[in-house]
């Protein structure tokens, strides 16, 4: 009798384990690092629903829909952009919103002449729109192009600037990574690639991250001792 007491509380005592190791499963690890809840799709309307809508071609009527969330979601894990669970927030709009500000400069970058362009080349770093280019006196040289700078706490630090040191296969001893076709001109701070997106926030360690094949062309078109100016204001810092 005893034995068939000690059977039943020991199924007893499975089946609520079986039960609490269940409702766990939501927080269990998952692919690629996150949890399964994580992993879900947030469908709240967030606050920039009809904006992150129109930018991703989706209707626009300022409720989340499964689609929706789809579609924002694969935005956000492009970009590297933390929570990716489709939520229409302030950082996603964000980056949204520097992209279409980046579109908007078409092939005028200085067309409001806040980068100085009488002093021969220079690469000129728009931090607000998180643009670089190159200009040879009134003619665009190279780009625009997209840019990553410094986050908050680390932010890219404005004036003019020149290039004083160059490094083709450079090896940051201080964030442990590589920065290829790197060109410094403000101390550790210097033009070089990464293979990150351009759109990815918070930003750099302070440097202006570019993609593999702009930093190659601004290492072919520029030198030491060219002009660098930085101005503007880095959303979020």
């Amino acid at each position: 009798m005893g034995t068939r007491r000690t059977r039943r509380r020991a199924g007893r005592r499975a089946a609520v384990w079986g039960g609490a190791a269940a409702l766990a499963l939501p927080l269990v690890a998952v692919a690629g690092g996150g949890t399964a809840e994580a992993a879900s799709c947030n469908r709240s309307t967030g606050p920039y629903q009809r904006q992150v809508e129109q930018f991703l071609g989706r209707p626009v009527d300022g409720r989340q829909s499964a689609a929706d969330c789809t579609a924002v979601r694969a935005f956000q894990t492009k970009h590297a952009i933390s929570p990716a669970q489709g939520y229409a927030g302030p950082l996603t709009w964000q980056v949204m919103s520097t992209m279409l500000a980046q579109r908007a400069a078409g092939s005028a970058p200085n067309r409001a002449g806040e980068c100085p362009v009488d002093r021969g080349r220079i690469a000129c770093v728009d931090l607000t729109r998180q643009l670089s280019w190159i200009q040879d006196g009134a003619a665009l040289r190279y780009g625009p192009v997209p840019v990553r700078t410094g986050k908050d706490g680390t932010e890219t630090r404005t004036g003019l600037k020149k290039i004083s040191h160059r490094s083709i296969d450079h090896w940051s001893t201080l964030y442990n990574v590589s920065m290829p076709f790197a060109q410094f001109f403000d101390g550790g701070i210097a033009f070089h690639s990464t293979a990150k997106s351009m759109w990815n926030p918070p930003g750099s360690g302070g440097c202006v991250n570019m993609r593999p094949a702009d930093a190659e062309a601004y290492w072919n078109l520029l030198g030491k001792g060219e002009d660098v100016y930085v101005y503007g204001r880095k959303p979020g810092t």
